[in-house]
């Protein structure tokens, strides 16, 4: 059997790419001199967010996922990131490979919003590999990634945003500033508004100056009537 080791030296935006992409690059080894024809590898990647600090305003941005700091003991859990497939060429002995990963950053998306809340530092990652190797010196021999092999890695919160500012300019998701998002966001977890629909519904209703009740949004916990539910 090819024992493999996965290390990951890096992470990269993708300024390239059609959509917001992130390129991790891994070092794969195998024992010296040892034949590998090719590898399918998967690959789920994992936020863990336990594994960091933040300070106030990342904590009260990140309330809507883990709750006030008091409860973080039991909610800070980790958080899955992304899934890829990636066939790597054949080496002997070692390679390095670029792993993409294409990016969402829609903030309805646990992974958005845990991002976007962070303001500087690190996001400890941790990337799981599973997948099959074609090895053997004379023709093929197929064995499995082992379950356990796995790699950790700190992307820099500067990286996600130079691969968000390259698709998204000046602007973030909805195509508003940072500050008039994270406005947004602040008063959709003030409120507990289940959706952006909802928010701009609350919005519209207190700028004409009436309750966000009495204008067709009900209130929280209330269940739509029939005409509710069944207009356009």
């Amino acid at each position: 059997m090819t024992e493999l080791s996965f290390v990951c030296t890096g992470v990269r935006a993708d300024r390239y790419a059609a959509a917001p992409t992130l390129l991790f690059r891994l070092r794969i080894t195998a024992a010296p001199e040892t034949r590998v024809h090719a590898l399918a590898l998967r690959c789920q990647l994992r936020i863990e967010p336990a594994r960091r600090d933040y300070d106030p305003e990342e904590a009260a941005a990140l309330a809507d996922l883990f709750g006030t700091r008091s409860r973080w003991g039991s909610t800070l859990k980790p958080l899955q990131f992304a899934q890829v497939s990636h066939v790597v060429p054949g080496f002997t002995g070692e390679t390095e490979v670029d792993l993409p990963v294409p990016c969402s950053y829609d903030l309805e998306v646990a992974a958005g919003r845990y991002f976007h809340a962070l303001c500087d530092g690190e996001v400890p990652l941790l990337l799981l590999f599973s997948g099959t190797v074609f090895a053997g010196p004379g023709g093929f021999q197929v064995f499995p990634v082992p379950w356990h092999k796995e790699a950790e890695c700190r992307l820099p919160t500067a990286v996600w945003r130079e691969m968000t500012d390259t698709h998204f300019p000046g602007c973030g998701w909805l195509r508003l500033p940072r500050e008039t998002l994270d406005a947004l966001l602040a008063f959709r977890s003030r409120h507990a508004l289940p959706s952006w629909e909802a928010t701009v519904r609350a919005l519209l209703a207190a700028a004409d100056g009436a309750g966000p009740a009495t204008r067709g949004f009900p209130a929280a916990g209330a269940r739509p009537t029939t005409t509710e539910r069944t207009a356009p």
